[in-house]
């Protein structure tokens, strides 16, 4: 009979691990707290306080916390960080709904943080015993990591659901100098780049530390910079420009306001009187201005008509609009007496916002709340876009300006500029409006395109396709402008690389770990030797 080999010890089984995947910069308990420090600093370089360079910070901060962990620890420091975070960046969501809604989503996604921080727990593990030259610790670990990092967003932007796609990294940048890097990679790629200098930083921090003090560790770092800040915006065509009149009528377009029936749409009417001798190509109101749907109730129908009819201009207006059996969250383009000539519905309805998803498993959970949404918004398929007088007008409906397929197919389709309309009404007072002005103001950038953002209550801006302001109108006031919007063709590499971008980087940041990670088993499978961890 063969002698039986003991197993080692638990402690030396313990001890082993640690040694394998590299002692920690920080102990948990530090770590912890890192992470929980690392949250607000991230909200923070977001709108109202905009200070973008903070993002280079808390993203340093918190990969400082992943190093050296096991996966556990990892999903605890990613779990404590995505809460901290949340719950400043979308403290918005209480102002009607409550601190419940406020506390579900935050725990939702910090959940998805913490699994998507494993992969980058595990990078920091594999790849320094892989390779563990200066250029593998200075460049190719910082990109497998920033390509993990940005994975991590595209994954919880597109799942459960829909997705979440408000708080990445790359729109923070909308007021910063790098925001023009948008136009050649996009907001994924511009999250790339934000993740793998601050990754850069920190491994060169601890080249230093390990008195590998030379002036090389920060070349990487620098040159990654320089790309970020130097980087023109990509350019596009003028192609003239379109007189827009654009009305915010701040009448009751919240979910929760008291209004008699048509309210909105009086309310808009009331806004527009101003504007109404002026020479216009298109008026434009918000989302939700026109509170009975114009395709059902042959009132709206006709003063839509005779207000069209009237300036002798087509108008850009929406309302919640049924088809048969569905509902749906429309723009529609209504020209006179020919009325609804073109229509476009809203890509990605809100879940338990303008739809419940699974409503018979959650409403026992929330029954006040679920109760709350009546409606049952269908997705639409048709086209993100309206022709007007032959020019192409780009279309997103509130939270759709987040979603990266709505406004590249846009323009793809011959957009020349974008108009967002959009009901800001339930987050009055809040920096929900600020927020997605800024993303606004990123998709004007990327593109290359002028936005007019239009609120029912604000914040509404006319966006050049520089980012710069070109007109506004005062939040929580009713107002209209007329602004001869500059057009634009021509389409940036942002545009044209489209998903495919994205794609490359979830699918080949997850290849990457997955073949460092089967090459360092089957190394030590086989004795042979490998690099040690740079700590």
């Amino acid at each position: 009979m063969p002698e039986t080999v003991p197993s080692p010890p638990r402690d030396a089984r313990r001890a082993r691990r640690r040694e394998r995947r590299g002692a920690p910069l920080l102990p948990l308990w530090a770590a912890v707290l890192v992470a929980l420090a690392a949250g607000p600093l991230l909200a923070w370089a977001f709108p109202p306080v905009g200070a973008w360079p903070l993002a280079f910070v808390a993203v340093a901060l918190v990969l400082v916390t992943n190093i050296g962990r096991s996966a556990w620890a990892g999903v605890l420091v990613g779990f404590l960080f995505g809460i901290s975070f949340h719950l400043v960046m979308i403290v918005w969501i209480t102002r009607y709904l409550g601190p419940i809604p406020w506390f579900a989503l935050t725990g939702l996604e910090s959940v998805l943080f913490a699994v998507g921080t494993v992969p980058i727990v595990l990078a920091y593990r594999w790849l320094p015993r892989l390779a563990s030259g200066r250029w593998a610790r200075l460049v190719a670990l910082p990109v497998l990591v920033a390509g993990l990092w940005t994975a991590r967003e595209i994954w919880f932007g597109s799942w459960p659901y829909t997705g979440f796609p408000w708080a990445r990294i790359g729109m923070s940048m909308s007021s910063s100098p790098l925001a023009e890097t948008a136009s050649w990679v996009g907001v994924s790629g511009l999250t790339f780049l934000i993740v793998l200098t601050a990754a850069m930083a920190v491994q060169a921090v601890r080249l230093f530390a390990a008195a590998d003090r030379t002036w090389f560790s920060v070349v990487p770092v620098a040159a990654t910079l320089a790309v970020l800040i130097l980087t023109p915006q990509f350019p596009t065509t003028p192609a003239g420009t379109m007189r827009v009149g654009a009305v915010q009528g701040n009448g009751p377009a919240g979910y929760f306001d008291d209004r008699a029936p048509n309210a909105v749409l009086q309310a808009q009417l009331d806004a527009t009187v101003p504007i109404m001798d002026d020479k216009l190509d298109l008026l434009l109101w918000p989302e939700g201005s026109v509170d009975s749907d114009p395709l059902q109730n042959q009132t709206t129908a006709r003063t839509l008509i005779r207000l069209s009819e009237q300036i002798d201009a087509p108008l850009l207006v929406n309302a919640a609009t049924q088809r048969d059996a569905d509902i749906f969250n429309t723009s529609i383009l209504w020209d006179g007496a020919a009325g609804a000539v073109q229509m476009h519905d809203k890509r990605n309805p809100v879940p338990f916002g303008e739809y419940v998803p699974d409503r018979k498993f959650f409403e026992p959970l929330a029954p006040d709340l679920i109760g709350l949404i009546g409606r049952e918004y269908t997705p639409g398929t048709n086209a993100p876009i309206v022709s007007v007088k032959g020019v192409g007008v780009g279309l997103a409906i509130c939270f759709d300006v987040i979603y990266d397929e709505v406004i590249q197919e846009g323009a793809r389709d011959g957009a020349q500029v974008y108009m967002f309309q959009t009901n800001n009404a339930d987050f009055r007072g809040t920096s929900e409006n600020l927020q997605q002005l800024a993303f606004a103001r990123m998709r004007a950038i990327e593109t290359g395109r002028s936005v007019v953002n239009i609120s029912t209550v604000g914040t509404s801006q006319v966006i050049a396709p520089d980012g710069t302001t070109i007109d506004h109108l005062v939040a929580d006031e009713p107002g209209a402008m007329v602004t001869d919007v500059p057009l634009r063709t021509g389409l940036t590499p942002a545009v044209l690389l489209g998903n495919v971008l994205s794609i490359l980087l979830y699918g080949g940041s997850l290849l990457a770990l997955v073949a460092v990670g089967v090459t360092v088993l089957v190394r030590r499978r086989g004795a042979v030797p490998v690099g040690d961890d740079a700590s």
